[in-house]
């Protein structure tokens, strides 16, 4: 249509070109379209005119100025693109105009166009180098936002960069980690793939499979795409395809559905009706153009008059192509003629559906924005009305200027570039749900608003219907989700989403889902049994609470009280020989030491406190010092005593009472000495044991100075030593007279057990390093009470006949 303007229009309404074999004998026919009529493409061209003449009706926009069109058959073939490119450039007139004053009748200020990305490219590169601005409407190859390459391109559809973005987090949202993906062989599939897999990697999905494609493709090559979709494992399929090359994978994969799989689709085929008709992909989701609403454009596409169909090839073929049936007079025998009973407004088809306005508001919002510029170019406003040059020499350089800085709202939607000519990102969340009729219809299900903050772009507000009719979300991952306790580890030659779950060694959590690594407990903290949480490790010590220690503080109790008894009873029987022999005050002295040998070890029960862990080993010292030092005096007594009989010898001079007390003392001082100064320098302190058990804290006493432990230990071995050489010097003595025998027994248990004591203390774990310590104490202790003071209670309870003087006076 003429005008004092013009706007291209750039369409593909077949599928293909048609494919000639040149014989170069013969001049080669123009390139034509052929295949399938696309019936949705038709809808975007009637939209294109239908907004220009509403322009040209306008009273604000363009007043007294009128618009005019041409617009042209792509068929997503780049050649036809090319050649269309030249027409448009070119304008209508039918030769080259040498002379400057040349005629400018149908030059194109601007096109709309193209409807994909491949033939886009191709023109923007020829009509960019002549500022001849290209508004696309659908193609959307995120390389059209390089203004190095394509300087003069212009999109009312979002990048693809977006696009990309949006499908990689859908997947993330729903937890799919293991997809399969398919594209067009196509500048827009390539690019946009190539997009959506770096977005993935980001997100952490694994791709098993990416598979291209292109309607002109050997059957062969779609079917062996189909057969690799069929054999995955993913169950979830993104595909980044234009409609017109979905088309054929769709019906190939028709022949021999595959598994249920969820198809994530892309803006362009996820809105396409005839997709839609392939029943086993009901429950696809994917991105589209936010639905719109365009007034009068459903009265405008169904009112064409059969004139005006008869006078269009275009429309003669969708004529044709909707009602089955022919207007040509040499009718195909295969079709009936149209008689004018076909009623284009009970139609089914994507020519008429115009509930879902999505791309087809993208050609509206195009022409719209080149009608601005062109406005914005030769309007003024004066006034207060609007004054337009229609005779104006207005150049295409001027009008993308001007494309620059629209800025303007139609029918609700804002219109405006980014400095790459692109629009904001907005896309609708669409699922493909089954009816109970069996069709499947296009239902909103949420949005994507790319200029939200980070996190917060996607919105899904209503339910979901997903493959099969299902309504929980299907799983698709290589591996499942390791739970917590456990660590991811990659499976050797495959992607990272395909691992195995293994335990955290000991020591070590995992409180996260799908954690990479396990982490140790704090020092003094333990994993629970499932490894996913820490807790406090229990404190071990030797507690009265415990049966083995009740036993042992049974059994020293049981020691003191029969010391005590031993006391009552030498007491009792205090003027008795026996008691008076070997003298009765180191009896005494000795009975009291093994009582506080017996209840020393008491000290060694309960939870180690600095006083605690002080006494217990310092009292145990000096008390068996005590003891030891008063066997030592009584061994020494009989020594002394046997020796006094001896004619001309005087010893007990030298070892009265008086220097019995002093050897008694002395000895205990010097331990007393060594016990001061170990707990000066470095005293014994609780400390909480964190390295013999891993699982639980014992709660024990450092030694503070070993050197200190083992010289009270070392210094009450040496007396023992030089206790039990004396006692096997007067072993020989005569039975009746002494005790040295006995005293030899007590010295010999007492010995055996410390010396076993040094090992078994050492090896020891945790609290049973202080259960050896005490059984040592009671079984010395023990050992010296029944060994030096049990014969003589039985000979003074149950033989008090020989509790007499000449009775242990006597030799024989």
């Amino acid at each position: 249509m003429d005008g004092d303007f013009i706007i291209g229009g750039t369409f593909f309404i077949h599928y293909k070109m048609q494919t000639v074999n040149n014989n170069y004998t013969t001049k080669p026919e123009l390139p034509r379209c052929t295949g399938s009529f696309n019936a949705r493409e038709l809808r975007f061209s009637r939209t294109m005119i239908f907004a220009i003449e509403e322009i040209n009706n306008s009273t604000e926009l363009l007043p007294g100025i009128r618009l005019g069109y041409q617009i042209y058959d792509t068929c997503a073939s780049v050649p036809i693109a090319v050649r269309v490119a030249f027409q448009l450039l070119n304008g209508q007139d039918s030769v080259f105009h040498k002379d400057s004053n040349c005629s400018r009748s149908g030059v194109v200020m601007a096109a709309v166009g193209d409807s994909g990305s491949t033939p886009s490219i191709s023109m923007s590169r020829i009509m960019g180098s002549f500022n001849i601005p290209l508004v696309s409407h659908f193609a959307t190859c995120a390389c059209l936002s390089d203004k190095q390459e394509y300087p003069t391109f212009f999109r009312t559809i979002p990048s693809d960069q977006f696009q990309a973005d949006a499908l990689a987090k859908l997947v993330k949202y729903f937890g799919w980690t293991w997809i399969g993906a398919v594209h067009s062989d196509s500048d827009y599939g390539n690019n946009g793939m190539a997009s959506f897999l770096e977005a993935a990697m980001r997100e952490g999905i694994c791709v098993e499979y990416t598979e291209s494609f292109y309607r002109t493709d050997p059957q062969s090559k779609i079917r062996r795409v189909a057969d690799v979709i069929r054999r995955s494992s993913a169950v979830v399929i993104v595909a980044f395809t234009a409609a017109g090359d979905m088309k054929f994978l769709l019906e190939e994969l028709a022949r021999d559905p595959p598994p249920p799989r969820q198809w994530i689709g892309s803006e362009s085929w996820i809105t396409d009706p005839h997709s839609m008709s392939f029943s086993f992909c009901a429950g696809a989701i994917g991105v589209a153009i936010q639905q719109s609403v365009i007034p009068g454009l459903r009265d405008f596409l169904l009112d064409i008059s059969p004139s005006e169909v008869a006078v269009s090839s275009v429309l003669t073929e969708f004529w044709e192509d909707a009602f089955n049936c022919s207007l040509k007079k040499t009718a195909d025998i295969n079709k009936r003629k149209c008689d004018g009973t076909e009623d284009i407004k009970a139609l089914e088809s994507p020519y008429t559906e115009t509930s879902q306005l999505r791309i087809t508001n993208m050609v509206y919002k195009a022409v719209y924005a080149i009608a601005h510029a062109i406005h914005n170019a030769v309007c003024q406003e004066k006034n207060a009305t609007t004054q337009c040059e229609k005779h104006r020499n207005l150049e295409p350089k001027q009008i993308f200027a001007a494309l620059k800085k629209v800025n303007f709202t139609q029918n609700g939607y804002h219109i405006l570039f980014d400095a790459n000519g692109d629009p904001v990102a907005f896309y609708e969340l669409v699922n493909w749900q089954k009816r109970k009729s069996g069709v499947i219809e296009l239902v909103s299900v949420g949005y994507y608003d790319a200029s939200l903050p980070m996190g917060k772009e996607f919105r899904i507000n209503r339910n979901l219907i997903w493959v099969e009719g299902g309504i929980e979300v299907p799983v698709s991952v290589c591996s499942e989700s390791c739970p917590p306790g456990t660590r991811k580890v990659l499976q050797k030659g495959k992607p990272i989403c395909c691992y195995d779950c293994i335990p955290c060694p000991e020591g070590e959590i995992s409180n996260i889902t799908d954690s990479s690594d396990c982490f140790l407990c704090p020092r003094e903290f333990w994993p629970n049994t499932k490894k996913d949480a820490c807790f406090p490790k229990p404190v071990e010590f030797l507690s009265f609470d415990e049966v083995l220690s009740t036993i042992l503080a049974a059994f020293s109790i049981s020691g003191a009280c029969l010391t005590i008894i031993t006391a009552v009873i030498f007491f009792h029987h205090r003027t008795t020989p026996i008691v008076r022999a070997n003298n009765s005050e180191l009896s005494f002295l000795l009975l009291f030491s093994l009582t506080l040998c017996f209840l020393c070890s008491l000290t060694f029960i309960g939870a180690p406190s600095d006083w605690s862990c002080m006494l217990r080993h310092t009292a145990f010292g000096i008390t068996f010092v005590l003891c030891i030092s008063c066997v030592l005096g009584k061994t020494l007594v009989v020594l002394m005593a046997f020796k006094a009989t001896l004619p001309g010898s005087n010893v007990m001079k030298w070892f009265g009472p008086l220097q019995q007390r002093m050897t008694v003392i002395s000895f205990t001082f010097i331990q007393v000495l060594i016990c001061t100064v170990w707990l000066v320098l470095s005293p014994p302190f609780p400390v909480k044991n964190l390295t013999t058990y891993k699982e639980k804290i014992i709660l024990e006493c450092a030694l503070g100075s070993a050197v200190g432990f083992w010289a009270v230990l070392g210094y009450i071995g040496l007396l023992a030593l030089f206790c039990f050489v004396l006692a096997v010097l007067a072993r020989k003595l005569p039975d009746n007279f002494n005790e040295a025998k006995m005293i030899t027994f007590s010295m010999l248990i007492f010995c055996a057990v410390w010396i076993t004591f040094i090992p078994a203390y050492v090896s020891s774990p945790g609290k049973f390093t202080v259960a050896v310590e005490i059984f040592a104490i009671l079984a010395s202790s023990f050992g010296l009470i029944l060994c030096i003071f049990a014969p003589k209670c039985f000979i003074i309870l149950f033989q008090p006949e020989k509790n007499t003087k000449k009775c242990l006076m006597n030799k024989n």
